[in-house]
This record gives structure tokens, sequence and C-alpha cells, in this order.
């Protein structure tokens, strides 16, 4: 549980007793199996995403098993396997849940963030924003599915990204080594970017065309490219080697400031957007890709009382592929 904000060395995450928590009307209870670890828990946890209440718990990779049900539960049995991930609940209200952009809900809860998610034993959520998960996944191989794959899923969408075209990679984790397979599928050529020499290996692996550094100047122009990296001045070197009209994609809830741009930089229609969240439509289609590829994540485990050692690893990209919590 988090209780105050820190720098993940100081080691801010605590391991204690907390009641169980009771499903009501709508709601299912989970007994967690794993837990993937995100960039976004990180920022949480040192304070760079303004947290809307405390003590959390953090986590939005969750699987588990369905252990109690509230009442008109009907989607669910128990000791049914399924997922959450980190859009908790949307008002289905507002003119964005009204466009079919839940993600953008006015009013929108997010796992991990507004209510406590998946560092713990149990958990509580409405039947509707579970999903099941296919079988060909364990626990711990499905946990990334559930927040790095299905962003990476949202973000390769919005590149707009065709069969047989060049598409662009900045940096090398959790999401990226997903939409990777993905792109591979489609016959797309990647080209991946990335300081980390057990990353660039790890992409090479994967099937990747090229790999190269940040501010490297790829030797083909992109169509699209996607950045996970939250370092604002890739946006500059992402921009030097799109094509034209190409799309670049901004994969970061938190990103530090984008340096001054050349206009010439973005001449030639050349598109620069970011990603919100998630919707449950997301969430649903990206998971029945995964089964029929079928998805391979790369993990690395943990126990629970090291939440705060893997996410210092995450901090220092000493990860390879995805760090999963195995709750125990």
């Amino acid at each position: 549980m988090l209780e105050e904000c820190k720098s993940i060395d100081q080691k801010p995450l605590k391991l204690l007793e907390i009641p169980e928590p009771v499903p009501v009307r709508n709601e299912i209870r989970i007994k967690i199996k794993a837990c993937g670890v995100c960039h976004t828990d990180l920022h949480t946890v040192e304070g760079e995403l303004p947290l809307p209440k405390m003590p959390i718990v953090p986590g939005h990779e969750i699987v588990g098993i369905v252990d109690e049900l509230g009442e008109e539960c009907h989607r669910y049995k128990k000791g049914e396997r399924v997922g959450v991930a980190w859009l908790y609940s949307s008002c289905g209200l507002c003119k964005f849940c009204k466009m079919g952009l839940e993600n953008l809900c006015e009013n929108a809860k997010f796992t991990g963030f507004h209510v406590n998610g998946g560092y713990e034993e149990y958990m509580i959520v409405r039947e509707d924003y579970a999903y099941p998960i296919p079988d060909n996944f364990s626990d711990e191989n499905a946990a990334p599915l559930l927040c790095a794959g299905i962003i990476g899923y949202r973000s390769f969408r919005l590149s707009n990204i065709k069969p047989g075209q060049k598409l662009g990679l900045f940096g090398f984790g959790a999401s990226a080594h997903i939409v990777i397979q993905i792109a591979n599928v489609l016959g797309c050529d990647v080209y991946v970017f990335t300081r980390s020499e057990k990353h660039r290996e790890h992409a090479r692996k994967l099937g990747a065309k090229w790999v190269g550094d940040a501010r490297d100047i790829c030797p083909e122009k992109l169509d699209s490219a996607i950045i996970f990296a939250p370092a604002g001045w890739i946006v500059r070197e992402a921009l030097k080697s799109l094509d034209r009209a190409g799309i670049l994609v901004i994969n970061a809830i938190h990103m530090s400031s984008i340096p001054e741009l050349s206009y010439n930089l973005l001449w030639h229609e050349r598109k620069i957007m970011s990603v919100a969240n998630v919707t449950r439509e997301d969430a649903e289609q990206f998971l029945k890709i995964a089964g029929r590829i079928p998805i391979e994540t790369e993990v690395r485990l943990f126990k629970l009382e090291d939440a705060n050692v893997a996410l210092e690893l995450m901090k220092k990209s000493e990860i390879e592929g995805a760090a999963v919590l195995r709750i125990e």
C-alpha cells in the first residue's frame, strides 16, 4: 500500500493487512493471482501523477479468480478467471461516453488510482468491467495484456498503420514487445529505438528490421511511429524519421516537457496525437486477438513484497519484457 509518495529508491510501498472488500450489487470479488507492474504505477508512487485519494493500493494489470458475487451478477460464476484493467468505471452519461469514447469519460475512475488495485490479495469491480482471459495464457503471462497489451493495441490502431508499411517504436518495454508481435502478423517492417542493449537484443529476437537509439535517423522513412518512453525530447527525434502524412502516437500518461519544434518537422501533414486510457471495447477486441495470434509475453516474476524492487528495476530499464507480481 502507498501511504506517501516518494522516490522509489526510498521504498514507499508497504506490506499491510487490510480488510477483505465485500462486493455489492453488480460487483464481483476477485482473488488476485497475478498483477503486472506498469510505468503508470511508478508515476503514481513517485508523485508525478497527483493521486485523488491516499492511501491507495496500486496495480491495474490484474488476473484472478471470481470468488464472491454481489446481487444481480450474471456474467461470471465463482471460479471463473477474469482480468481487470486501468478503466475501473465510466459514467455512461457524459458526451464522451455517448460518443463511444468512454476512455475520455469526465467521471471515469481508474484502477489503482481512484480505487485499490492489484498489489493485494482481493479486489472488487463491477462485473461489466472485468474480462475473460483466454485459456492459452498463464496468470503471469496474461497480466501484461491487461494494460501494456490493451493500451499498445489502442496506440497501434490509432497509428493507422497498414499491412506492409513501416512502423517505428520508441522505447521497447512491456507494451512495445507486444505491439511488435501484432505488427509482425500484419507484415509490417518494425524499426525499434531504445537506449538499452538488452532491449535492442529483445527487439531483434522478436523480428525488428532495425534497432538503434532514439537520436539515430531511421534508415527508412516511417509511415507511423509510437512513443512509449515518457521523455518529451523523443517527440522531436521521432518526427525526423516520419514520412509525409505520417502519424506519431504518444503512448504515455505522463511525459516530460516537449522541446520547441521546427515547423518543418510537422509540415507535409504529419500528425501528433496522444493516447488517453482505453475502452472496454479495446480490451475485449485485444484479448481475443492476443489469444488467436497468440501473443507471447516475456515476464519477470516478483513476490508481492518485492513490488518496490520491481518498480525500481523498471525505472532503470533493467527489465526485459514486463514485470509481474505473483500474489500468493
